[in-house]
C-alpha cells in the first residue's frame, strides 16, 4: 500500500474526526470564512473535498490596497472548485475609530457580523472558521501575558453556537504544507509579520523560542488549553447554578417584561459564595446582558459587594451598569429599549413577541370583586371609549384607581409597586381614547372596571408571550379584595 501524501493524510484525519465528533453533520450547509490565507484556503478545500455543502464568504477589510486583489483571487479559487462565494466590504479603520477599539478587534467584529448575516441569508446552519492549533497556542500565551483568568487560557473553543473550528487539531505548518503540495496560491496579510503587534511577536519570536527550548511546545500548550477548557466548563456550570440560587424577582409576576435587560441578585447569598464562583458568576451576569468585565473591574465589584452599602459600576464599553444597593446587586443594560404604541384587539388576542408579552380579552360575566394588582382584570366594554391600545407611561399622568377616592399620579402607583427602573420603563399602560384604563399588575382604573356581575364584560389577561393564558391568569391571581 502506497503511503498517503501529507495532504491526503490531513484530509483522512479530518474526515475521521468529523465523523466521530459530528462537529459538522454531513447534511449541514456550511459557510466557510475565507481570507485567502493558507488556513482558510486549506479549510475550504478540505470540506469541499470531503463532500460537505459549502459556501465561501470573503470580507474586504478596507485597510490595504492589496485587498481587492486578494478578493479577486479568492473568487477565482472558489470558481475553480465550483463553490459559491459571497463577498462583503467593511471600513474596519472607521469601525475601530467609532467604537474606540483596536483595528484587530474591529476586524474580528466586522467579520463575524458579516458571516452571521450571510449565513442567515443563505440558509447555512454552521459557520466554519480556520483557526488552528497554532492560533490556540498564540491565544493562550497572549492572555497569560495579560494576566488573564482561566477563560483566557482555555484557548479557542471548537464550537460556540453556530460557529465551528474544524482545524484546531492541526498546526499552521500543516495547512501551509497542504496548500503547497496542491499548488494553491495563498495570500499573506502583512500585519501577520508586523512585530509592533503583540500577536505577531508571539508568533514569530516567542513560540519559535519555546519550540527550541521544548520541542512540541505548541502542541503541549494546546493540550493545556483543552484541559483548562474542561475545568472551565465545570466551573461555569457551578457559577450558573449559584446565580440561579442568588437570583431575585423584584418585579414578581411582571418579571418577564425585563428578563432580557436586567438581572437582580441577593447580596447576602452572593457573600456566601466561594471567591472563584463569585468572580465567575458576576462576570457571567454582565456577559449575559451583552457586556464584559476585566479582572480589575471584577475585583472592584467584589469589594463593593462585600463592603459598600451603595456603589455603581459600568462594564467595559459601557453596555451594562451594575449597582449595589441595600440587599440587592442589580445588573442592567445601560440602554433599555421601550415599545411603541400598539393596538389591542378587544375581544381577541394581541401578541408582542419583541417585548415578550401578550394580551387576551374574552367576553364573560364579571366576578363580584376585582383583584387590584393582578395580571387579570374585568373591564366594562360600555365604558371603554373607541377601543384599546398600549403605550408607555406619560410624565405627570393621573388616574383614579379602583378602590381609591380621587385621582393619583400613576408614577406614584408604579413606585409603590416597587418595580425596578427597567420594569417601569417597559410596563405597558392600557388606554382608551380618554386615557389610562389598566396598568397590569399595578392598578385598574375605577372608571372602566366591570361591576355587579354584569353579564357582558371583558375578561382581560396580560402575561408572557407564548403563555397558556387561562392557566397562568388563574395561578398568578392574588387574593381578591
Amino acid at each position: 500500500m502506497s503511503q498517503l501524501s501529507a495532504a491526503n493524510e490531513m484530509a483522512e484525519s479530518l474526515r475521521r474526526y468529523l465523523e466521530d465528533s459530528q462537529l459538522i453533520p454531513k447534511d449541514s450547509k456550511v459557510l466557510v470564512g475565507v481570507s485567502g490565507g493558507a488556513d482558510s484556503t486549506c479549510l475550504l478545500h478540505l470540506l469541499h473535498a470531503l463532500g460537505y455543502e459549502v459556501v465561501a464568504a470573503h470580507l474586504h477589510h478596507g485597510q490595504r490596497a492589496e485587498g481587492a486583489e486578494e478578493q479577486r483571487k479568492v473568487r477565482q479559487f472558489c470558481e475553480s472548485l465550483g463553490v459559491a462565494v459571497v463577498e462583503g466590504y467593511a471600513d474596519v479603520p472607521a469601525i475601530a475609530k467609532l467604537h474606540g477599539i483596536g483595528v484587530e478587534e474591529a476586524g474580528r467584529r466586522a467579520r463575524y457580523e458579516f458571516f452571521e448575516q450571510a449565513a442567515n441569508r443563505l440558509g447555512c446552519e454552521l459557520i466554519a472558521t480556520a483557526h488552528t492549533r497554532s492560533d490556540t497556542a498564540e491565544t493562550v500565551l497572549f492572555h497569560l501575558a495579560r494576566g488573564s483568568g482561566l477563560s483566557g487560557v482555555a484557548g479557542i473553543p471548537e464550537r460556540r453556537g453556530t460557529i465551528v473550528r474544524p482545524l484546531l487539531r492541526f498546526s499552521r505548518r500543516q495547512t501551509i504544507a497542504y496548500c503547497q503540495e496542491l499548488g494553491f496560491e495563498i495570500a499573506e496579510d502583512p500585519s501577520n509579520k508586523d512585530l509592533s503587534l503583540s500577536r505577531a511577536r508571539i508568533r514569530h519570536r516567542v513560540l519559535p523560542e519555546l519550540e527550541k527550548a521544548h520541542p512540541g511546545a505548541e502542541a503541549s500548550i494546546a493540550r493545556f488549553a483543552e484541559s483548562a477548557r474542561v475545568d472551565l466548563e465545570f466551573l461555569d456550570s457551578v457559577a450558573a447554578a449559584a446565580l440561579d440560587h442568588c437570583a431575585q424577582d423584584p418585579n414578581g409576576p411582571l418579571s418577564f417584561l425585563t428578563e432580557d435587560c436586567e438581572i437582580v441578585l441577593a447580596r447576602s447569598r452572593l457573600l456566601h459564595l466561594h471567591e472563584s464562583t463569585l468572580r465567575r458568576g458576576t462576570r457571567m451576569a454582565v456577559q449575559a446582558l451583552g457586556g464584559d468585565l476585566d479582572q480589575p473591574l471584577v475585583s472592584q465589584l467584589l469589594q463593593a459587594i462585600r463592603t459598600q452599602p451603595k456603589a455603581s459600576f459600568t462594564s467595559l464599553g459601557g453596555d451594562v451598569v451594575v449597582e449595589c444597593e441595600g440587599g440587592w446587586v442589580h445588573f442592567q443594560k445601560a440602554r433599555i429599549d421601550t415599545f411603541d404604541r400598539q393596538s389591542i384587539e378587544a375581544p381577541g388576542e394581541t401578541e408582542s413577541p419583541l417585548w415578550n408579552w401578550r394580551m387576551e380579552i374574552r367576553e364573560e360575566a364579571a366576578p363580584e370583586t376585582q383583584p387590584r394588582d393582578s395580571l387579570t382584570c374585568w373591564l366594562d366594554p360600555s365604558k371603554v371609549s373607541n377601543g384599546l391600545y398600549a403605550r408607555t407611561l406619560l410624565p405627570g399622568e393621573r388616574g383614579q384607581p379602583l378602590g381609591f377616592e380621587g385621582s393619583r399620579k400613576l408614577t406614584d402607583l408604579i413606585a409603590e409597586a416597587k418595580l425596578t427602573r427597567a420594569a417601569r420603563k417597559r410596563i405597558p399602560v392600557i388606554c382608551d381614547m380618554i386615557g389610562p384604563v389598566w396598568i397590569p399588575g399595578v392598578c385598574l382604573m375605577d372608571r372602566a372596571a366591570a361591576r355587579e356581575r354584569i353579564e357582558r364584560s371583558w375578561r382581560t389577561f396580560f402575561g408572557p408571550y407564548g403563555s397558556n393564558n387561562r392557566r397562568t391568569a388563574e395561578t398568578t391571581r392574588p387574593t381578591e379584595t
